[in-house]
């Protein structure tokens, strides 16, 4: 008999109870310091209209966007009319329009949602993976940009992340600084692609890919800037020298004094050449980095001019997305456990014992504290090495003396002492020991 594949679909993941354990640590620290910043859940589709999606990220990343094909006689010509969400920032823009004439104004949301991408798997990247975003939609203050970065920092930090850095730009500013290199404006995404990848293939890397792809510049210059210990000072030279470079650099410079001093656990810096690859940001931009991983762990910026493109007036907009995967993938590596495990097992000798066993568990549970019941079959050793296979330390133990006696054995697991507890006591008992 053919059997089929039993390994998840290529760029996605099963999650075993321990992974599934920090996931929930992480999701819970998440919503508690977003809302304690005055953030308010919500969430969209899993899937939206393609027209929704197209035209909002630029042609690199919109390659990536899974497209669901229409049933009937455009599947045989792949025609597709609905895609799963590529990200959660323009579903919300569509939202916000939606829905203009009632959210009160400045909107403050956050939203824990998987997103999916059709782009090659990698330690780190997945094809469906979770985002945890932070927006404010009707304000153009730089608090509004400077305030999703310091909840970030908070997460970070409550997750035991250290040493991260938030790197700021402007899209502004980047935009002066390509066209001071002679690069035309219409290759100007083309070039942002190649100097976002700068930290990748150095600098003669970013200047083979222009090369490579016809892209008009003055590459010696933009080389030697590029590869030098001084880049930052070299481009903040040239910014100051144009109206437009100037703008843009007092954008980052207004978000970096805002979060001066209110990091948790990070610093942060000014970077000239971060680009953040999405073509729907226009002012401010953020991205967090840690040595441990060689991709970001989180990043956004401001995208005054999306809500728009559904409803013909812009309104400013700002947020920030958590790389959940990558920050949990360093966290385990770096050895953090966060794993869920009851205190106590309530062992099982029969099926004489189930109705007493069954009470005594929702007793404890009922009492706030976590418990386990064994629903299989075996005798007290098996349940016995069950509990430590999960690294549970009390096991309880009710056969037909303690119940005639009215008692319950209580066994610490990790030491082997025994000791008989009046039934009336047990919570009480049990509760002492987890002091």
């Amino acid at each position: 008999m053919a059997t089929i594949d039993s390994n998840p679909a290529s760029g996605t993941q099963d999650f075993l109870p321990e992974a599934m354990a920090r996931r929930h640590h992480a999701f819970a620290l998440v919503r508690d310091v977003y809302e304690r910043y005055g953030f308010q859940p919500m969430d969209t589709p899993a899937f939206e209209r393609l027209d929704v999606l197209l035209g909002k990220y630029g042609d690199e990343s919109e390659k990536l966007i899974f497209k669901i094909l229409k049933r009937g006689e455009q599947e045989e010509t792949g025609q597709a009319d609905l895609a799963l969400r590529y990200d959660l920032t323009v579903p919300l823009a569509r939202f916000a329009a939606a829905n203009s004439g009632t959210l009160p104004m400045p909107f403050k949301r956050y939203v824990i949602a998987p997103v999916w991408r059709a782009e090659r798997p990698q330690k780190g990247r997945f094809r469906e993976f979770f985002q945890c975003d932070i927006d404010t939609i009707g304000s153009d203050s730089p608090l509004a940009d400077a305030e999703p970065v310091i909840a970030a920092s908070e997460v970070y930090a409550g997750l035991g992340l250290e040493d991260f850095t938030v790197h700021v730009n402007s899209r502004q500013a980047l935009r002066a600084l390509v066209e001071s290199y002679g690069i035309p404006e219409e290759f100007e995404e083309t070039a942002l692609v190649a100097i976002d990848k700068l930290d990748r293939v150095g600098a003669d890397g970013v200047a083979r890919e222009l090369r490579d792809r016809e892209v008009p510049a003055e590459l010696d210059a933009l080389t030697q800037d590029l590869a030098a210990d001084d880049l930052e000072e070299r481009a903040r030279d040239r910014l100051a020298g144009t109206e437009r470079g100037a703008a843009g650099l007092a954008q980052a410079d207004a978000v970096l004094a805002l979060i001066d001093g209110h990091l948790v656990g990070g610093q942060a810096r000014f970077d000239p050449v971060l680009a953040r690859g999405l073509g729907y940001y226009t002012g401010p931009i953020f991205e967090v980095r840690h040595a441990g991983i060689g991709s970001s762990i989180g990043g956004g910026g401001r995208y005054d001019g999306l809500i728009g493109m559904f409803m013909g007036n812009d309104v400013p907009a700002t947020g920030f997305s958590i790389g959940i995967e990558r920050l949990l993938l360093l966290l385990e590596e770096q050895g953090r456990d966060h794993s869920s495990v009851p205190t106590v097992l309530v062992t099982v000798f029969d099926e004489d014992a189930r109705v007493d066993a069954i009470g005594l568990a929702v007793r404890l549970r009922r009492a706030g504290i976590d418990t386990d019941l064994y629903a299989g079959d075996g005798k007290l050793g098996k349940q016995f090495k069950y509990a430590d296979r999960r690294g549970i330390r009390y096991a309880l133990i009710r056969g037909s003396d303690e119940r005639e006696a009215g008692t319950v054995a209580v066994k610490d697991l990790d030491s082997g002492d025994q000791v008989d507890v009046a039934e009336a006591d047990l919570v009480e008992h049990v509760q002492r020991r987890l002091l």
